[in-house]
């Protein structure tokens, strides 16, 4: 244990000293060329060239921002409630963050990834996981809102997540923390051999995007970091990586960094679906919550499933296999060709390359270096492609330029360094501000890569923006790499903590994008397509008021006979049939967030009275130039009271 702890401090020591230099030599390479802010310049009214989808980490949700600019555009919610658009307060969209824990209004998340056809981006959907209850949703790129989440059973920390394959076929979710399968109460001491990890693979609807699981696959009892599909030669193929291959459960710091190498589980998952399709696998009881968003109803429904088919790997022969792997690795990089798979061990003095030619090799010939629970251990000198020497300290995750050359964040030398596939030489270095975590290529990794910037997101900024508090933003930082060398071009500050981004030509999409639901469309049970259609009825102590607005008023704005105790349901439907006009609505004393309705939809939200007296509502998005005078009121009466329930467009009663 003394020469282990030696050997950890000598490390941290070294680590201190390179950033040290490094975030010294920042302060006089951190000018910038002139024509810098020429290049991330949009002029008014123009476009940015690409949209990128940045995680918010703990934040729950997903942000979009324009890339050269940094221009943050809207934050779209997924895991996490959003007063702002009413996500997971209003009663339609509730039903999205119900889980098998109930429900759960705050998530962690992590990746997003874009959709592929022929492992090319086509900008259709972005999956996106949640890291602390498991699920996995789906965002629809004409509308930029979330239609799908899908919860993960027998997953614990729900991280590597979420990747699709090169067609869309699957998306993973690969379990961080293993855990009793199934839950069980058994004591951590009993971890080792006992306790497993689960890789889902959730099969995609290519119609509509929509996930069902298809099999889980059950693993050894280690922790599964990242993952990422093969492409090209290697399609059929996922791959994973591992750490804590030791099985410890206490201090992982120490405990989890004893073996010289953990791994990469290579799975066809291509001859698992094979299995599965045949009869395989077995059915286990579980429960799980899988909700769905409908734009024609707009309205969220919860489905809870009490059943997943799992595989034992041990019954699909030829089907997994360990690439050993220095040092606690993180990222899992797979190249456009699909031939080197990049694992980046984060206590690896080297970034080790494996060679997806090799390793089909290596099967067919056997060249095992024995078994973990019963998984063949390809040969390390028989899978290796390659290693790029001393890169830097700390690597984290690799991506792609499609040009022949990869780019590798380092954490403790806060660095991003470009290599050469194929040589393994080093070609550049650019310092990051600091800490630098997960780093993105518009497409770099799918077959296609738009090789003209990468984007860090770093941990630390304690010196790059104006202090606030405690708390300083998260940064992302914007690098040309269009020539031999590369430039920082930009920071700019982000939304929560950004763990990986998703990035993709705004050409994708832009056309595609929704500008507003079609009334004759709206299908939602409450909605009223006119002033005409506006009612309050009662329903013993329940009230439904159908309610329409417009530039600039409610229908209905005054209503009466609404008593103490009354559970007041505000059905409102946004008339507008114009883009870029939607409208709010808040109640004084409502126990919710405001409404944001976009024009075409019908949103509810729900206000139960407690005191008498006469209470108003406004709109809150700014709509016209009479958007003050966009108000109600409701009169509330004592319990006892026998007013009956009368509205009006304010004209007397």
């Amino acid at each position: 244990m003394k020469k282990l702890f030696n050997s950890t401090i000598g490390f941290i020591i070294i680590a201190l000293v390179f950033t040290s230099c490094n975030n010294g030599e920042s302060k006089s390479n951190s000018a910038l060329s002139s024509n810098v802010a020429e290049k991330v310049y949009v002029a008014p009214g123009q476009h940015d060239e690409f949209y990128a989808f940045i995680s918010g980490g703990f934040s729950g949700q997903l942000s979009v921002y324009g890339l050269p600019s940094g221009r943050l555009f809207k934050v779209i919610p997924v895991f996490s409630q959003d007063a702002e658009k009413a996500w997971g307060y209003n009663e339609e969209t509730k039903p999205m963050l119900n889980t098998s824990h109930g429900f759960i209004p705050w998530d962690d998340s992590h990746h997003p990834d874009i959709s592929q056809t022929a492992g090319k981006l086509d900008g259709r959907y972005i999956y996106i996981n949640a890291n602390n209850t498991p699920r996995i949703a789906k965002i629809d790129l004409t509308t930029f809102e979330t239609t799908e989440i899908i919860e993960i059973p027998n997953s614990a920390g729900n991280h590597s997540s979420s990747f699709v394959t090169e067609n869309t076929e699957y998306v993973v979710a690969g379990t961080r923390f293993s855990v009793p399968i199934p839950q069980r109460d058994m004591s951590i001491k009993d971890y080792k051999g006992n306790f497993k990890g689960s890789l889902s693979f959730l099969k995609v609807n290519p119609e509509n995007g929509e996930m069902a699981i298809k099999f889980q696959i059950l693993m050894p009892g280690f922790d599964y970091d990242l993952s990422h599909p093969g492409r090209g030669k290697s399609h059929g193929w996922f791959f994973f990586t591992t750490y804590n291959t030791e099985e410890a459960n206490s201090l992982l710091e120490v405990n989890a960094s004893q073996n010289d190498k953990d791994f990469i589980a290579a799975i066809n998952w291509k001859k698992i679906e094979e299995y599965v399709n045949n009869g395989g696998g077995t059915k286990m009881p579980t429960n799980y919550a899988h909700n769905l968003y409908s734009d024609e109803t707009h309205t969220a429904t919860s489905t809870m499933i009490n059943e997943v088919l799992t595989v034992n790997p041990l019954d699909v022969p030829g089907a997994v296999y360990f690439l050993p792997t220095p040092k606690s690795p993180h990222g899992c990089d797979v190249d456009p060709t699909g031939e080197y798979i990049v694992g980046n061990g984060k206590l690896s003095a080297n970034l080790t390359v494996h060679s997806f030619t090799k390793m089909l090799d290596a099967i067919e010939n056997k060249k095992f270096d024995g078994e973990a629970y019963g998984i063949p251990i390809l040969k390390f000198e028989d899978v290796l492609a390659g290693s790029v020497e001393q890169p830097g300290l700390g690597p984290l995750h690799t991506e792609f330029d499609g040009k022949g050359n990869a780019y590798t964040t380092f954490f403790i030398s806060s660095e991003v360094v470009k290599w050469k596939l194929g040589t393994w030489e080093v070609l550049d270095r650019k310092p990051t501000y600091y800490s630098v975590g997960h780093l993105m290529i518009p497409g770099g990794n799918s077959a296609e890569p738009f090789g003209k910037y990468v984007v860090a997101m770093n941990k630390i900024t304690k010196d790059r923006y104006l202090p606030t508090g405690p708390e300083v933003t998260q940064s992302a930082q914007l690098y040309d790499i269009s020539g031999d060398k590369m430039e920082l071009l930009l920071d700019f500050p982000t939304i929560g903590e950004p763990h990986y981004a998703a990035g993709c030509p705004a050409s994708l999409i832009e056309a595609n994008s929704k500008k507003l639901y079609k009334l004759e469309e709206n299908t939602h049970p409450y909605a009223a397509k006119s002033d005409a259609d506006t009612k309050v009825v009662r329903k013993g102590n329940e009230v439904h008021v159908q309610m329409t607005m417009i530039r600039s008023h409610f229908s209905p704005d005054n209503i009466e006979g609404i008593k103490v105790g009354d559970k007041v349901y505000f059905h409102v439907t946004n008339l507008e049939q114009d883009y870029d006009v939607p409208h709010g609505i808040a109640m004084i004393g409502a126990n919710t967030s405001e409404l944001l309705i976009m024009p075409g939809q019908t949103e509810t939200f729900v206000w139960e009275p407690k005191q008498v007296g006469v209470w108003p509502f406004y709109c809150t998005d700014f709509c016209s130039a009479l958007h003050q005078e966009m108000q109600g009121y409701v009169r509330v009466s004592p319990a006892s009271s026998n007013i009956e329930l009368s509205w009006s467009l304010g004209d007397d009663f």
